[in-house]
């Protein structure tokens, strides 16, 4: 195994070098500049506008350019100044973006995923029936739908007709103007509450499937679990006074995670009804079946297990490429995260900033793609490297 992550991690590299020189000559095989929004304002001089491109360093030629830049990124570890947020770090303004897209993404990954696994197991383990046509057809659909129509329409139906949630965007500016926090601490808060939260209903569950045997005991418990840490986080952000903020960005979540979850759920639950046809046929199901175990037991500990490395690798990659923000639906909810970001700097011809937002995602999913392969030796024991 140590050899094979050893190999692995050489690739990673030669391939993030690759990756990082393809996107650079890319980028700056774009004509113009980020000044080339000056050429016809007649209060930028050329000699302004020349200081400018020299201050930025774009009248260097190409070569030194590219030698530059490939010394920031893999020996200062950098990805230079943004242009249009100068002198602002592109590191910086990606760590400020990514909890805001990582939380949402990674939010509505989770969700679809446990629902399409649970119910792409349910409806391969039952073919045939009405409710296996039915999902289907649903799962089908959501999967193939047109995501800026389906959000408009989500929009539409949750905050213009019923009214239950914000149109969109990050905040309700008005709630904000007597607070002198910002709505990046308050956004980490919320993330740092969510962790710990998470890390203690994993801990009780952990536990309770250790030591109590009864599901309904277990269930008891772990609710007990859920309730204490929604009630322990009420009243510590009431303590503080910042509720209604948090509040107010979660209202501003609520209508993409919809939309995110019903679009990526149909694709889940399809990939896990049929990743689950083809292990039902093997003889090990054959056998566990003439054994006498109950129904339950093949479907959830033999056959569903081997069934999920296909969705794994699935729900792996779709959190590694939740990361680049899903340029589309930051777009139609105005959500400031990496996607917005990454479109708002192609536009503005901010190199270093697209560039860096592309090489950041680049090495996140070349990461995501180990992580699943040694999630694949953990789930299948057939599995050797």
């Amino acid at each position: 195994m140590w050899k094979y992550l050893v190999k692995r991690l050489l690739q990673i590299v030669f391939v993030i070098y690759i990756y990082t020189s393809i996107c650079f000559l890319l980028f700056y095989a774009m004509p113009g500049n980020i000044t080339s929004m000056y050429a016809t304002n007649p209060n930028v001089k050329p000699a302004m506008r020349a200081k400018l491109i020299e201050q930025l360093g774009l009248n260097q030629p190409l070569y030194k350019q590219y030698l530059t830049y490939m010394d920031n990124v893999f020996i200062k570890h950098q990805f230079g100044v943004s242009f249009s947020h100068y002198p602002t770090p592109v590191w910086t303004i990606i760590k400020r973006r990514l909890p805001r897209t990582f939380v949402l993404f990674f939010t509505a990954t989770i969700i679809a995923f446990y629902v399409g696994f649970t119910w792409g197991k349910i409806i391969a383990w039952k073919r045939g029936g009405v409710l296996e046509y039915s999902a289907t057809l649903v799962g089908v659909g959501l999967w193939t739908v047109f995501t800026p129509m389906w959000g408009l329409l989500l929009i539409w139906l949750f905050a213009f007709k019923l009214g239950w949630f914000p149109i969109n965007q990050f905040l309700t500016p008005g709630k904000w103007l007597h607070t002198t926090l910002s709505s990046t601490t308050i956004f980490n808060h919320m993330l740092l509450t969510a962790v710990a939260a998470s890390l203690l209903l994993f801990l009780v569950y952990s536990l309770t499937r250790r030591l109590i045997k009864g599901r309904s005991e277990r269930a008891v418990v772990n609710f007990s679990a859920l309730a204490f840490a929604i009630g322990a986080a009420w009243w510590a952000w009431s303590s503080k006074g910042t509720l209604y903020l948090g509040l107010d960005i979660l209202s501003h979540m609520i209508v993409p995670i919809i939309t995110l979850t019903t679009i990526s759920f149909g694709g889940t639950m399809l990939l896990m009804r049929d990743s689950m046809l083809e292990t039902v046929k093997e003889d090990y199901i054959t056998t566990a079946k003439a054994k006498g175990l109950p129904d339950r037991v093949i479907r959830d500990r033999h056959a569903a297990r081997t069934a999920l490395l296909p969705v794994v690798t699935s729900f792996v990659l779709s959190i590694a490429f939740a990361v680049d923000g899903g340029v589309i639906t930051e777009t139609i909810f105005s959500w400031p995260g990496i996607g917005m970001t990454l479109l708002s700097a192609t536009v503005q011809m901010d190199y270093p900033l697209a560039i860096g937002t592309f090489v950041f995602t680049g090495i996140f999913v070349l990461f995501a793609h180990l992580v699943a392969d040694i999630l694949y030796a953990y789930l299948d024991p057939r599995i050797k490297y």
